[in-house]
């Protein structure tokens, strides 16, 4: 396998990398009737929520509500810096054990936008398209194993954000328990669920300066959050939250200025506590970047 191939294979998957990185970005939340599987609702009126607690208590409960939560469903779609338009479902179980499974849209890349991810049993599958097949011997599936694989073995960064993939994205609600100028918008119904939306703007030393207060457990999981963040540039983050009746997040908003240009991400979420089961691909149909590496050097 050529060097050329190595490398177009690291972009491809460097790219699709990133973007799953960002593709949480929210809380985790559903309604109540949501965890049975039901479409129609909270069932509570909007109109009981916001009286019994102030916008910064909400939105302090919300993320709260975070930390109970061991698997979710969600769609988003949104601008990633560098990267352009990007639209993906996914479904993602934290606990006890990591695993992950996503389709993705990458809108400005044509043909070659649509990926598809795996991450389970500590290994990160990207699988492409007919086109990226060529590329790989005619395998779809290219598999990074994530407790091996770091930027010493990948040749410095282009790799490197492989190893964050397991980082839980549910944390990332949580950054509006940080701004000072939270309020509430207005009531909206978001997937067929009743909300209230809450607006504010937090800067990530201000994220930062709200956890002191918090555990030790949730100070670090919430902290992790900001690296991505950080790395892109972003210091200031807009951000909106719709709150369901159960005090859960059912859809989220962040925006802010990359130093590559504009972040404007929105989440929904589907369903919540649901079995997530996530199986390798096959693996004739996979080429392992590891041994890829070994016969190269070879």
């Amino acid at each position: 396998m050529k060097l050329s191939v190595r490398r177009s294979v690291e972009l491809r998957a460097t790219s699709a990398v990133l973007a799953a990185l960002l593709l949480g970005g929210g809380a985790v939340a559903c309604s109540k009737d949501d965890t049975k599987g039901g479409a129609k609702g909270s069932g509570a009126s909007v109109g009981d929520e916001s009286p019994r607690m102030t916008p910064a208590a909400a939105v302090a409960k919300a993320a709260k509500n975070t930390e109970d939560i061991t698997s979710f469903s969600y769609r988003m779609s949104g601008e990633i810096p560098d990267q352009g338009r990007v639209r993906a479902e996914a479904s993602m179980r934290v606990k006890p054990t990591v695993a992950m499974s996503m389709k993705m849209t990458a809108l400005d890349q044509g043909a070659d936008g649509k990926a598809e991810i795996r991450l389970v049993d500590k290994a990160m599958y990207i699988g492409g398209t007919a086109a990226a097949a060529k590329e790989m011997d005619g395998k779809r599936w290219i598999k990074f194993d994530l407790s091996a694989l770091g930027d010493d073995a990948t040749g410095g960064e282009s790799l490197g954000a492989v190893g964050e993939a397991d980082k839980n994205p549910a944390q990332e609600s949580t950054f509006l328990t940080g701004s000072k100028d939270v309020k509430k918008v207005g009531t909206e119904t978001v997937a067929g669920v009743k909300t209230t939306h809450y607006r504010g703007t937090v800067t990530l030393d201000e994220f930062r300066d709200s956890l002191k207060d918090e555990d030790k457990a949730t100070r670090e999981k919430r902290e992790k959050s900001l690296d991505q963040y950080e790395k892109m540039g972003v210091d200031t983050l807009n951000m909106d939250m719709w709150i369901d009746g159960d005090d859960h997040t059912k859809q989220f908003r962040l925006r802010g200025d990359a130093d590559k240009g504009k972040l404007d991400m929105t989440i929904t979420f589907l369903d919540v506590n649901k079995p997530v089961t996530v199986q390798a691909p096959p693996a004739k149909d996979t080429l392992d970047l590891a041994d890829m590496m070994n016969d190269m050097e070879g």
